[in-house]
């Protein structure tokens, strides 16, 4: 099996739904269209993994996040790394993990942040971001990229009537 990475074109357009469809994910509409504009305006950078033909897997290089403290200290944020079920277990995560590393360093970042959901189904990924050497920043649990003071998590799932999967994460970061 050779899976090789590359930068994402309009022309993956749809590997990139069919694998977000694949794995259940819920984007607006024309999301993946809005992130190949932010790609042109060199705001974030989206990879694809591919097998011969075949899309398996995406992430995104955000170069100004959303969290404040990643955006306060330039420090870019791997977001949105899906491979799709059957490829899991090969690699391919962290060689696009990997990927957004090299990027961060040619642009001559020293850290990298990386955000991971709470839930059960995060599993793999929080395990995998560990062996990358990915650790907590330290705020705690975010809701929606914003930290959770002590109590708040309470009134925000009573104030929130969606679900709060990929909302509530942790927030890690790394030294490249």
């Amino acid at each position: 099996m050779t899976v090789s990475i590359h930068t994402a074109t309009d022309a993956d357009l749809e590997g990139l739904y069919r694998i977000a469809e694949d794995m259940g994910a819920k984007h607006e509409r024309h999301y993946f269209e809005r992130c190949l504009a932010e790609q042109q305006e060199k705001k974030r950078v989206v990879l694809m993994a591919g097998e011969d033909s075949r899309s398996v897997g995406y992430v995104q290089l955000v170069r100004v996040p959303l969290y404040t403290t990643f955006r306060r200290l330039g420090i870019p944020e791997i977001q949105d790394l899906n491979v799709i079920p059957e490829m899991r277990g090969q690699g391919i995560g962290g060689r696009l993990v990997d990927a957004c590393e090299t990027l961060a360093r040619v642009a001559g970042k020293t850290e990298m942040g990386i955000s991971v959901g709470l839930n059960q189904s995060y599993g793999p990924a929080q395990r995998l971001y560990v062996r990358k050497g990915y650790i907590p920043d330290g705020a705690g649990m975010c809701c929606d990229d914003v930290p959770v003071r002590s109590g708040e998590l309470r009134a925000t799932l009573l104030l929130r009537p969606v679900s709060l999967d990929s909302l509530l994460t942790i927030k890690m970061i790394k030294s490249l």
